[in-house]
């Protein structure tokens, strides 16, 4: 998160209505949630949930201030016909939890709980693969890895503990292995279909990498919004009804 100098509100606006356009230019259905005054954060809709198969785990925030977001979002599933559980301990949706193909990878150490991770799995009825993150820089798991579909991730091996590296090659030992440098400038907060991977442009790198892996890399400048330290999978709650 960068706390030198202001926001340019009109270019956040604009770079997020693009990410907008975007998505749907690719085939992709968007709807949004009415902001709610006071409640800035809510811009990154990533953590007010996490959904899959039609079930939905709400959020619990570990800052006071974005607590009030989870009532928001629980009302936004709730109008579109969602039955919704809500943690009992801090989870803060997509931004720890990855569905990734036979698990979710469930992310802890800054934020969401272990406990959370129980309930995700009680609730989603799919494993889940704990993974600690141990550098401050990357305190939600969407920061330091991103499924590119049902069967591979990309991530940053600096941001986990020993352990979750070795389960990470584990599961994954195919997995795209993206630099700091790309992770500082948010590459990994990307969302893939299976194709087409919204990344971050200052991630040069690993937008070359995608390429010669076969994706499909298509740049969203979100900038403005990487000064509240949010970028474009923070910004983008995946509803997975089926």
């Amino acid at each position: 998160m960068r706390v030198d100098g202001g926001v340019d509100r009109a270019l956040a606006l604009a770079q997020w209505t693009r990410l907008a356009d975007t998505y749907r230019e690719l085939g992709h259905t968007v709807d949004t949630v009415e902001p709610v005054p006071g409640l800035p954060d809510m811009v990154f809709a990533a953590n007010g949930a996490v959904t899959l198969g039609g079930r939905v785990l709400g959020a619990r925030f570990h800052a006071e201030e974005r607590r009030p977001e989870a009532a928001a979002f629980q009302a936004w599933f709730k109008a579109a016909g969602f039955d919704v559980h809500m943690p009992e301990t801090v989870s803060e949706g997509e931004g720890d939890l990855v569905p990734a193909g036979r698990w979710v990878l469930a992310g802890t150490g800054f934020r969401t709980t272990l406990t959370a991770h129980h309930e995700a799995q009680e609730l989603l009825g799919v494993p889940t693969v704990g993974l600690r993150l141990t550098d401050p820089y990357f305190y939600h798991l969407d920061t330091a890895l991103f499924a590119l579909d049902d069967e591979n991730v990309c991530y940053y091996p600096g941001a986990f503990s020993p352990g979750s590296r070795e389960v990470l090659r584990g599961l994954f030992p195919d997995a795209l292995l993206a630099t700091r440098e790309d992770a500082l400038a948010f590459g990994l907060n990307s969302v893939s279909d299976g194709r087409h991977v919204v990344v971050a442009p200052q991630a040069e790198g690993l937008v070359e990498q995608l390429s010669a892996h076969g994706y499909v890399p298509v740049p969203v400048d979100l900038s403005e919004l990487h000064k509240a330290g949010g970028g474009i999978k923070c910004c983008t709650q995946e509803v997975r009804s089926a």
